[in-house]
């Protein structure tokens, strides 16, 4: 995925960081605001894995820290609930003024409350997620109950929240008290769609039954069970992901519709693995793919191996192909279904092999053919198998030609 640094003013002058996550080779299909936890930055995990994922599914996202965190201006002693909203509606009027006006938010925890008041001050949106969020705002309090009493005497106090010391001023909590929220997610009037792990221990899942009993509709509820509330494990941030794009393309632009820069490059595929671990996000001709390696070598497990992904290629191509020879001469082959596995043998021990020493690699295919067919078609089927082109590919001589891109 392309991810550019941008940055835009706030309400109050202060200047905001952010990274809009595009689509690599892709003109995006409509674009989104990613709103983080309180207390988190731009840069936690969830907020990374999902924008990442959106930009693969064609959604360019931004995602911003709010005024006092990360690497944005002002102190974080002095934002509130209200200002968080409006820094929320300050990049959408950014992305309005030099891209497209947003049509979806993406709320993760606080910034998932936040995000639901917001909503009304943007026009463009159609479509409100909130992840892991309260239903009340004022629910933040619960973790820094022993600090206000010395809010209230002195003013401020220093908190600990997330083992990190922050200064909450009295603001802060005035700011929280005498809201409506059950009224505000009722006149909301977007598509919602609400996420929550049942066993999130910082915001527990009765503030998801809230938010969606007092949503009209069209709304929808999806559990995220087994993640927690930070969403830290990447396959966790990328299903919620992948469960958005999809749910959001009911109420976004038909993608269908959008003039892609890929049309003609039908054979394009892209690969992306960062530092941290071997998970790579890959994009197949627009359709967004994970690999990655097992943990025993250092992997995450979180998606196929390269291997099993060109075995996959292979029993893929074979049952396309059985199907199309099945179609073409009129076979009763209800379906076509192909195991393959993959070895190393010493080249000794293969006796039609040209290869005579070393090792060499070995794929088994197991085919199982279902449906009324004579034993001549079955043996046909065998010898059709040996023709499908991905096979003929491994077989023949291959040239990899590889550069060196420019900075």
């Amino acid at each position: 995925m392309k991810s550019e640094k941008v940055n835009f003013v706030n309400s109050k002058g202060y200047k905001l960081e952010g990274r809009l996550e595009l689509p690599e080779h892709h003109e995006p299909v409509a674009y989104a605001i990613f709103a983080h936890c309180f207390t988190c930055t731009k840069n936690i995990r969830a907020a990374t894995s999902i924008c990442r994922a959106l930009a693969a599914q064609k959604i360019a996202t931004l995602r911003f820290d709010f005024t006092g965190l990360g690497e944005s201006e002002g102190e974080f002693a002095d934002s509130t609930f209200s200002s968080d909203t409006k820094d929320v509606v300050s990049a959408a009027e950014f992305l309005e003024a030099n891209f497209v006006a947003p049509e979806l938010l993406v709320g993760h925890s606080l910034g998932g409350t936040a995000v639901l008041y917001a909503a009304k001050e943007i026009p463009s949106i159609r479509g409100v997620v909130t992840i892991g969020a309260p239903f009340n705002p004022e629910y933040v309090t619960h973790h820094m109950e022993c600090a206000i009493p010395e809010i209230a005497e002195k003013g401020e106090a220093e908190v600990l929240l997330a083992n990190r010391p922050f200064t909450v001023k009295k603001a802060f909590l005035n700011d929280l008290k005498g809201r409506n929220p059950a009224k505000t997610i009722e006149e909301l009037g977007k598509a919602l769609l609400v996420m929550h792990s049942p066993i999130d221990q910082t915001v527990g899942i009765e503030n998801a039954s809230s938010i969606y009993s007092n949503a009209r509709h069209p709304k929808s509820f999806v559990t995220l069970d087994p993640a927690d509330h930070l969403l830290k494990r990447e396959e966790d941030a990328i299903y919620a992901a992948n469960v958005i794009a999809s749910w959001a393309s009911r109420y976004i632009k038909d993608p269908e519709k959008v003039e892609s820069k890929l049309s003609q490059e039908s054979n394009l595929v892209l690969a992306r693995t960062g530092a941290d671990s071997f998970r790579t996000e890959l994009v197949a001709n627009g359709h967004y793919l994970i690999a990655d390696e097992p943990k025993s070598v250092g992997g995450t497990n979180s998606g196929p191996s390269p291997y099993d992904l060109l075995m996959a290629s292979l029993a893929a191509c074979t049952t396309m192909t059985l199907q199309m020879y099945a179609k073409r001469k009129q076979i009763d082959l209800q379906s076509a279904l192909v195991r393959v596995t993959h070895s190393k043998i010493h080249a000794n021990d293969c006796a039609e092999c040209e290869t005579e020493s070393g090792r060499i690699d070995c794929f088994h295919r197991e085919l199982e053919l279902i449906g009324d067919l004579t034993v001549e078609q079955r043996t046909r089927m065998l010898e059709i198998a040996e023709k499908c082109p991905v096979h003929r590919t491994l077989h023949s001589e291959i040239k990899i030609i590889t550069e060196l891109k420019e900075s």
